[in-house]
């Protein structure tokens, strides 16, 4: 048996007035992850443990079997391996958002999803301006980056910035929560202070606004974390070999240390605009040699973000008929059999444009499996089906029994 998890990032959301009272996944036409629905057992999972935030990086640690307090070090430090940066002992990593700020109010956490580009050479002209001993940053993709600290104190108070667009950057700024993570604090609101002084007028940012796009005015820092303990999940579940696919570094990351294999498609983004067919291909081709695969999409989560909900369910029309349809389509010609999962990470409501930690819908299609009463995938029919409401690492046990 070989096994594939699809993952909608942020697929899961709210009733919304606009589409009648019904949420995206209820709107949108997605025939297929309906007739894996329909052929499969459906249930609801819980991938938030108490005490978290709901971040994606929780929720997929979450998902592929990790007991999250043990493990968990920080979002920095996750896609510091995605980009094969090493974390060594007495060194911090955090995420770097590039994000746009108006009026003295954070306008949106992507600086209008600045280009790879344009953001390269912001991140290396603030490492000239601002890198010394012990910081330093490292470009990533889009808006998202990486900062490393020498000798930083991760007990911080940090405010994730697409957790609160429309709020005065002052009120959110990094709080020590602990007396030994207060000069840390300080330097690290020191340089986001500066990188507006240094931001506002650069040559990309003064092509952005004449184009009439958000300008990156300002670095925002969060989650910081040291070099985490992790087991693979050869070592948690006996799954010989895997594969991850995603756009995004923290997915990469945490597939790093989890001992998938990452691969790389030509024009995956993380947005919109992915490659939606290679990446289906690529998770094809993985299955014929390895036994499991970690597909990642993020384009819904973004359309939450930014509260749009005619992207949001056209996204999750784009997962169903150019991932789903074409990678269950194949499998099913194959003579070894393969599981095929569904799921979000976590809800992302267009309504509060932020992550929630309510369960979130999955179904799981083995073939020659009796399938339970559910014919469609959304979240309202899921919690009707067989598995009822798992708890977070539940998910690959059953999921690999």
């Amino acid at each position: 048996m070989k096994y594939i998890v699809i993952l909608g990032d942020g697929m899961a959301d709210e009733p919304i007035a606009e589409l009648g009272g019904k949420t995206p996944l209820q709107a949108a036409h997605k025939p297929n992850i309906d007739r894996l629905a329909a052929l499969g057992c459906s249930g609801m999972l819980k991938t938030i443990p108490e005490g978290f935030a709901p971040g994606s990086e929780i929720a997929n640690l979450a998902v592929l079997g990790y007991d999250v307090p043990k493990v968990f070090e920080g979002r920095g430090s996750l896609e510091a391996a995605s980009m094969g940066i090493d974390i060594e002992d007495g060194e911090m990593a955090m995420r770097c958002n590039l994000i746009c700020i108006e009026d003295g109010k954070i306008k949106n956490h992507s600086a209008g999803h600045i280009s790879n580009e344009e953001a390269s050479e912001l991140i290396e002209f603030l490492n000239k301006e601002l890198s010394d001993d012990v910081i330093k940053f490292f470009p990533g993709v889009s808006y998202r980056h990486l900062l490393k600290m020498k000798g930083g104190d991760k007990h911080l108070d940090c405010t994730p910035p697409h957790d609160v667009p429309g709020t005065p950057f002052e009120n959110v700024m990094i709080k020590a929560q602990a007396t030994e993570a207060e000069q840390t604090a300080k330097k690290l609101n020191e340089l986001t202070l500066k990188s507006q002084q240094l931001l506002e007028n650069h040559p990309v940012n003064l092509k952005r606004k004449a184009a009439g796009k958000d300008p990156a005015n300002s670095i925002w820092l969060w989650s910081p974390g040291y070099r985490p303990q992790m087991k693979t999940i050869n070592q948690l579940f006996g799954v010989k070999s895997g594969a991850v696919i995603s756009a995004v570094d923290l997915i990469k990351g945490i597939g790093v240390y989890a001992g998938l294999r990452p691969i790389v498609v030509d024009g995956a983004t993380g947005l919109y605009n992915t490659n939606y067919e290679g990446k289906a291909q690529a998770a094809i081709d993985a299955l014929r040699t390895d036994d499991f695969v970690y597909l990642h999409i993020e384009a819904s989560d973004e359309a939450g973000h930014e509260g749009d909900v005619a992207l949001k369910v056209k996204t999750i029309e784009y997962l169903d008929s150019r991932v789903v349809k074409p990678i269950f389509e194949e499998v099913s010609k194959w003579n070894e059999p393969v599981t095929i999962a569904v799921l979000p990470d976590h809800p992302t409501p267009c309504s509060i444009r932020t992550h929630t930690a309510a369960p979130v819908p999955f179904v799981i299609y083995r073939p020659h499996q009796e399938p339970d009463a559910v014919l469609i995938y959304d979240e309202y029919e899921a919690q009707k089906g067989s598995y009822g409401i798992l708890q977070s690492q539940q998910f690959m046990q059953i999921l690999l029994s």
